[in-house]
């Protein structure tokens, strides 16, 4: 099953949850790549809806880095059909699995820029 939410004439929109070191990175590529994965993520997963981006930014990366972001960004949808739709639990917890090793071509088929639609930091009181 392929990705069905869709953002434009042939794209598919995707969100990823990220932390200031990833960004950074995104920044450095014109905000338009993610950057090779480390020997031990052989995963990258891009997540199909942003409810689902939100909970990890900001229950998970501003606890590990102080900051957590939500990228919104489009691939070429018919790209996409190679990854089915991986459901990591609860019925709306839909990633893309993307192997380490295939992410500069996916790269290739981001349509426009990577952009930053939230962010969250720790509450203060």
């Amino acid at each position: 099953m392929a990705p069905t939410e869709v953002a434009g004439a042939g794209t598919t929109t995707l969100w990823r949850p990220t932390g200031p070191e990833e960004l950074a990175l995104v920044e450095a590529s014109g905000w338009r790549a993610w950057p090779p994965r480390l020997p031990e993520q052989p995963i990258f997963y891009p997540v199909l809806n942003e409810d689902y981006a939100i909970r990890i930014a900001r229950d998970w990366n501003v606890p590990a880095s102080g900051v957590g972001y939500v990228t919104r960004f489009r691939v070429d949808s018919e790209f996409l059909e190679r990854y089915p739709v991986q459901q990591a639990g609860g019925e709306t917890i839909l990633e893309l699995w993307v192997p380490a090793e295939e992410l500069e071509e996916f790269n290739q088929h981001i349509v426009g820029p990577i952009e930053v639609v939230r962010e969250f930091r720790p509450e203060t009181g």
